[in-house]
C-alpha cells in the first residue's frame, strides 16, 4: 500500500470550471475546502468514475483509472473506491447489515455476513444491524454508509460532506469514528467539507478551492501559515495551525502547558493527559505585536520571533504579518498604522502576545486523550 499514492489532475472550462492538480499519500487525509459551487464534489465523482471531465488523469500507484488523453476510463465498479455520499445513499428497504453486505460481492458468500458484522462493530453499530435506515438517526446512517464504503476494501476513501446533516455533538463523535478508522487503513482519504472545523480536526493536508481553481495545496500547518490567502480570511478568518504536546496541566488554575519545539504556550485546560499531541489553532486577529518585552500584563503568552513576511491587506487598512517562532510560523493581523508606528519590517525581531483563552487545542489521536478522573497532569 505504501506506493499507492493518489494523483489527480483535472482541467475543464465548464459546465463546472475546474483547474486542479494534487496528490494524496496513503495515511493522509486531504481536506478539499471551498465555497459551494467550487467543484469539490465533482473532484470526488471524477476519482470514483462517476463523472468524466474534459481533461483529466486519475492514477493510484501504477494503475491508471482515468486518462482522457488516451481514452482510459475504468468503470466505477473496477475502481477500488469507498465513497461516503453526503445524502448517505443507503437502500431504504434493507437493514444496516444488508446495506453493508451489498458491498461485499467480491467476497465468498459464506464470508459476507461475518465481515459486514465486523465492519458495523468497527463503527459502533453492533446493536443496530437489523434496523432499516428510517429507524436510525442521522449519525447512525452515516456510520452505516462508512461501514459500507469500507466493505469494498478501498485503496482510496472518499468522504463527501459526511457531517453535513448532523448536529455539532454528533459531528464530533463521527470525527472520532473517522480518526479510529484511519488507524485501520493505509489509504489516501479525501474529505470534502465546507466546515473549517473538519479541516482543523481531521486533515493532514488541505486543498483550497476558489471558483474551481486550487489557490493553495499542502500540509495544513503550511497552508494555514500563509498570509496571502485573502479568500480564507473572509471565509473563516486567518489563523495559524500547528501541533504541540501537552507538557503539564493544572486543573485548579484551569490551564495546561503546551510544548512546541522547546517553546511553551499556556492554554485553557482541556482535561488532556500529559504527552498527548494536540493540534493548536490561534486566530491571527488574537495576536498582538510589540517591539519591547511587555510588563504588568495579564497575558501568559509572550513569544519572541522574527518577521518573515508582511502582506498588505485589501483596501490598505490592515496587514497580515507572518512571524517565524522557532519551528512554527505564526500569523498576526494588524493595522497598517501599527506597521508604521512600530517600524515593523521583514527581519525585525518582535514579541507576539497571545491570550490563553484565544488558543484552541484539540487532540489529534483517534482516542480522546482525556486524563483519568482525579489525575493531576
Amino acid at each position: 500500500m505504501a506506493d499507492r499514492v493518489l494523483s489527480v489532475a483535472i482541467n475543464q472550462p465548464g459546465p463546472i470550471p475546474l483547474d486542479v492538480q494534487f496528490t494524496c499519500a496513503p495515511g493522509d487525509v486531504l481536506a478539499i475546502f471551498g465555497p459551494s459551487g467550487s467543484g469539490k464534489s465533482t473532484i470526488l465523482r471524477t476519482i470514483a468514475g462517476l463523472y468524466q471531465p474534459a481533461h483529466a488523469t486519475v492514477r493510484v500507484g501504477g494503475e491508471t483509472w482515468t486518462d482522457t488523453a488516451t481514452a482510459v476510463a475504468a468503470p466505477p465498479h473496477r475502481r477500488a473506491v469507498g465513497f461516503v455520499f453526503q445524502e448517505y445513499a443507503l437502500f431504504p428497504h434493507m437493514t444496516a447489515l444488508g446495506n453493508v453486505m451489498t458491498a461485499l460481492a467480491h467476497r465468498p458468500r459464506g464470508e459476507r455476513r461475518a465481515r459486514a458484522e465486523a465492519l458495523l462493530e468497527l463503527v459502533h453499530l453492533t446493536g443496530q444491524i437489523r434496523r432499516r435506515p428510517h429507524e436510525l438517526s442521522g449519525g447512525e446512517r452515516q456510520r452505516v454508509a462508512l461501514a459500507r464504503a469500507l466493505a469494498r476494501e478501498p485503496v482510496v476513501l472518499l468522504l463527501d460532506e459526511p457531517f453535513a446533516a448532523v448536529d455539532r455533538a454528533v459531528r464530533r463523535r463521527l470525527q472520532e469514528e473517522i480518526h479510529a478508522v484511519r488507524r485501520t487503513l493505509d489509504v489516501p482519504v479525501l474529505l470534502v467539507t465546507h466546515d473549517f472545523e473538519d479541516v482543523v480536526r481531521l486533515a493532514s493536508h488541505v486543498l483550497l478551492l476558489e471558483r474551481g481553481r486550487n489557490v493553495a495545496f499542502g500540509s495544513v500547518s503550511t497552508v494555514m501559515s500563509r498570509p496571502d490567502l485573502s479568500w480564507l480570511r473572509e471565509a473563516v478568518g486567518l489563523g495559524s495551525v500547528f501541533e504541540a504536546r501537552v507538557a503539564s496541566a493544572d486543573a485548579g488554575r484551569g490551564l495546561m502547558e503546551l510544548d512546541f519545539g522547546g517553546r511553551r504556550l499556556i492554554a485553557p485546560d482541556a482535561g488532556l493527559a500529559t504527552g498527548v499531541i494536540v493540534r493548536v489553532r490561534i486566530p491571527a486577529r488574537e495576536v498582538i505585536l510589540a517591539t519591547r518585552a511587555p510588563d504588568g500584563l495579564s497575558l501568559h503568552n509572550v513569544l519572541t520571533g522574527t518577521i518573515s513576511v508582511i502582506h498588505p491587506g485589501e483596501g490598505g487598512g490592515h496587514a497580515v504579518v507572518q512571524l517565524s517562532i522557532g519551528s512554527i510560523l505564526l500569523l498576526a493581523e494588524v493595522t497598517q498604522d501599527a506597521i508604521g508606528r512600530l517600524g515593523l519590517a521583514v527581519g525585525s525581531p518582535v514579541y507576539a502576545l497571545i491570550k490563553s483563552v484565544s488558543i484552541d487545542a484539540r487532540p489529534v489521536q483517534g482516542d480522546s486523550g482525556l486524563r483519568a478522573p482525579g489525575s493531576g497532569a
